[in-house]
């Protein structure tokens, strides 16, 4: 059997090796307390899945949805205008997507041609190097360094790259550094793709999960922003609803079309009983995003303050539902720590390697077990001994 050139620029992803690590050590009947995947444990509100049970229950609701309803597009363009304050055309500035996952790994395919630039954080969300790399892209990677809060300084960016760039991606609130932009980040990005003539993706994931009474918004906010990009948001984490695959692109509508079309011969839509959950979720009642937030917030409190009084020095994040972590003095890399550590103590991490270039030296935990749990897990580390090697 003979396969595309093209396989030979992947290896398999870091969550499939890291499950198959748990699976072993589970399969021997020990426990592992898997902080590796951002998965959410918290599930959708009760008026969510009454909505998906109620759509699913109707038998007509399983036919090829084709398109998104209307009902959908209009229901995302007042989430964006009540949430975010961004007016956008229901009709044309919208696109649904299978997860934000499945729109970052095939967007770039509607954009770049083999060989052109695309400019991709590092560290950064695995999918979006992927995503260009599947394209035939040629990618280069915007330093996000610890001295500059994480936040990408496009001073870094040489002239002949930024005029080669065609495509750029961004985010902030930052998987997986947890970092957050100022408002200054925004205007820089706007009039550095202006400039060079480069289309943006940003990122808004976590744009709920944001900590001590501190907020964010959306890119598309920003004057200026629509004419250079789209955002990319989901209502996986902010809503629990990351096993239904619910994302949106939002903004541009040159690109928003050409996301569509490219859909089109991809896929046949978002199934109908889901499209009434995204409806249910961002126009019903709010309450449930606030319980999210400090939900993760005390999460994040047990965690680091666990961790900090056995000696594991990290900062806490600001945002998102990871923290990100320096590897511990006296191991080689990021994959060797982490193997170590579920060896010893049964935690399961995800290496910073797997982020990128500058990922390296790091780990990142998600909040995606209970307070009980992530105390548990820092026990389990101090007993381990393994911030003492």
């Amino acid at each position: 059997m003979h396969f595309s050139e093209r396989m030979n620029r992947f290896e398999e992803g870091i969550f499939s090796k890291l499950l198959e690590m748990k699976q072993k050590k589970v399969e021997k009947g020990e426990e592992v307390i898997d902080l590796s995947v951002g998965t959410p444990n918290i599930p959708p509100a009760k008026h969510i899945r009454e909505a998906l049970c109620e759509a699913a229950a109707k038998p007509e609701n399983y036919i090829y949805a084709i398109r998104d309803q209307k009902e959908l597009l209009e229901a995302v363009a007042f989430w964006y205008k009540k949430r975010y304050q961004v007016i956008l055309d229901p009709d044309f500035e919208i696109c649904s997507l299978l997860g934000s996952q499945e729109g970052l790994a095939h967007i770039a395919l509607s954009v770049v041609d083999e060989g052109d630039v695309v400019l991709v954080p590092d560290p950064c969300y695995p999918v979006f190097a992927d995503g260009p790399v599947l394209a035939g892209a040629s990618l280069f990677y915007m330093p996000q360094k610890k001295e500059n809060d994480y936040v990408i300084d496009f001073g870094d960016i040489p002239e002949e790259i930024a005029r080669k760039a065609k495509f750029m991606l961004v985010s902030y609130p930052n998987n997986p550094t947890s970092a957050i932009a100022p408002d200054s980040f925004y205007q820089e990005l706007i009039a550095f793709a202006r400039n060079y003539d480069i289309i943006v993706l940003h990122d808004n994931a976590y744009s709920e999960l944001v900590f001590d009474g501190r907020t964010c918004g959306s890119f598309l906010r920003f004057p200026g922003a629509r004419d250079v990009g789209v955002e990319f948001n989901s209502l996986s984490k902010t809503y629990g609803l990351a096993g239904a695959r619910i994302g949106f692109c939002v903004g541009n509508r040159e690109v928003v079309g050409k996301m569509k079309a490219l859909k089109s011969n991809m896929d046949y839509g978002m199934f109908l009983p889901i499209q009434q959950a995204a409806i249910a979720a961002i126009t019903g009642d709010q309450s449930c995003v606030s319980e999210t937030r400090n939900a993760y917030e005390k999460r994040r409190d047990v965690l680091c303050d666990s961790l900090k009084e056995i000696g594991w020095d990290l900062e806490k994040p600001k945002a998102t539902m990871f923290v990100w972590a320096k590897v511990p003095d006296g191991f080689e890399d990021s994959m060797t720590f982490a193997m170590d550590l579920l060896d010893r103590s049964g935690v399961l991490v995800t290496p910073g390697s797997a982020f990128g270039p500058s990922g390296e030296g790091f780990v990142r935990m998600a909040l995606v077990q209970n307070e009980d749990m992530l105390k548990k897990a820092a026990d389990q580390i101090n007993k381990s001994g393994i911030l003492r090697k």
